[in-house]
């Protein structure tokens, strides 16, 4: 396919799969439960933060953190202390364990208690252009509370060569609104050009196999090879080619 054609092909595969019923089978069903910002932010954050692995999985578990917040997250982050942890016991997802979703809940309180909420920080850093140095401004900002060393492979920081997919996806679920439903749309702050697409097995695969992805490995500089494609197909939305790549490697098989 020339430019044009795999344009045009990417853009009705995105139209294919950028609707309703693509929530059921995504983890982004898990903030779509709530209305409140507050709530659909937290439960994003952590259902991205658990986002790799098998997909069902990854729901179950993520619908067992919202049980655990006795389904008000916001309302429980802002109330947790070292008193509740209990509460936590027994949670595991892969690697992430009830002493990361302990420490995650109170660096979330203190996002929210005194850094203007999660929105805020991401926004204080974040260009026209990119998210990047953003993500890693976070990430400095929600481990500034004591904690374990091995909790912070779970916040990636792609100033240290990560593509940083979960974060860049949760970045996607909560800026991007294309009024299709699938994206909140949440923040206003950040454009959707900024935005980088969350890149993993699959969907870098299928760049490699469509030719718009030569690095091998999926780490930052292979994103900025993909992102630089996707914004010249386009510049104001780039990411909504994630639904695309997603698709044709996890539903086709491509």
């Amino acid at each position: 396919m020339n430019q044009k054609e795999l344009k045009e092909f990417l853009d009705f595969k995105v139209k294919e799969y950028n609707t309703l019923d693509f929530i059921e089978t995504d983890p982004i069903q898990i903030p779509h439960k709530f209305s409140l910002k507050e709530d659909i932010e937290i439960a994003g954050f952590l259902a991205a933060t658990i986002a790799w692995g098998n997909r069902k999985m990854i729901i179950r578990n993520a619908n067992r953190m919202m049980e655990i917040m006795g389904s008000s997250p916001y309302d429980f982050v802002m109330n947790f202390d070292d008193d509740q942890a209990e509460k936590l016991d027994g949670f595991v997802h892969r690697t992430f364990n009830a002493t990361d979703f302990s420490y995650f809940l109170k660096a979330l309180r203190n996002i929210y208690e005194n850094k203007g909420g999660m929105e805020a920080v991401f926004t204080k850093h974040s260009t026209d252009i990119s998210t990047q140095e953003a993500i890693s401004e976070f990430k400095k900002v929600f481990f500034e509370l004591k904690h374990e060393k091995r909790t912070q492979k779970h916040v990636s920081d792609p100033l240290k060569k990560s593509a940083a997919k979960r974060i860049n996806m949760f970045l996607r679920w909560m800026v991007r609104n294309d009024e299709t439903g699938v994206d909140f749309g949440l923040w206003k702050n950040i454009k959707p050009a900024a935005l980088s697409c969350p890149l993993d097995v699959h969907s870098g695969n299928i760049a490699r196999k469509l030719g718009i992805l030569e690095r091998k490995q999926n780490d930052a500089k292979a994103l900025f090879e993909l992102d630089t494609a996707l914004r010249k197909m386009d510049k104001e939305d780039p990411v909504k080619y994630d639904f695309a790549l997603f698709g044709l490697g996890v539903f086709e098989g491509f």
